[in-house]
């Protein structure tokens, strides 16, 4: 759903972009310090219950995620290996902002049903995005669904702020709205690719 806005804020982004770029900075360099800021700003701050703090730190590193690919399309840089290297390093992040609520959930919030819920978030997220490149890495053509991943992030970060301002149970409603619309989404995706293998009459071997 968020995915349509990429290309305003890609326009946004560009001056920082030349900026970098002007100073000797790589893309490459941007998004391995961008996961970088992820990983230890959730890691760091949420398993204390410093949600609306930690949101903070993880949205400033995301949009590093952005940059990052504005960067090597003006360099002229872009690469198989960047966007690699940008899809595997997306893994991280995400898997360090649910994490980094899980364990608060276990911890201070003291509540294994709700850990459980965002561990269940955090896997169906993770599928979403293997079934992803599984599929484009057949030949077809996979994207879209209920919950992509600019989604999953707004939903469990706008969550986290609310829930850290203390608004009560905003954080759960937002993880178990991940835990079914990932599933739904990992359905959507996969009828997407089975309609196009029937379609085509595709044998991948």
């Amino acid at each position: 759903m968020l995915e349509r806005f990429r290309v305003r804020w890609a326009k946004i982004l560009t001056p920082i972009a030349r900026f970098l770029l002007r100073h000797g900075v790589s893309p490459d360099l941007v998004t391995v310090i961008g996961t970088a800021g992820v990983v230890v700003g959730a890691l760091l701050c949420f398993p204390l219950g410093w949600l609306w703090q930690g949101v903070l730190v993880v949205t400033l590193f995301v949009f590093s995620d952005m940059i990052d690919g504005q960067m090597a399309k003006m360099s002229g840089r872009a690469s198989l290996w960047g966007a690699f290297l940008d899809s595997s390093l997306d893994r991280f992040g995400d898997a360090a902002v649910f994490g980094g609520l899980l364990l608060w959930f276990a911890g201070p919030r003291d509540s294994v049903l709700w850990a459980g819920v965002t561990l269940a978030a955090l896997v169906v997220g993770q599928l979403t995005s293997y079934v992803k490149a599984r599929a484009e890495s057949l030949g077809f053509t996979c994207r879209g669904g209920l919950a992509a991943r600019a989604d999953r992030l707004l939903l469990i970060l706008v969550g986290a702020m609310l829930a850290g301002l203390g608004v009560p149970y905003v954080l759960e409603i937002a993880v178990s709205a991940l835990a079914l619309g990932g599933v739904i989404t990992v359905g959507q995706r996969i009828a997407q690719v089975y309609r196009q293998s029937k379609a085509e009459d595709v044998q991948p071997a």
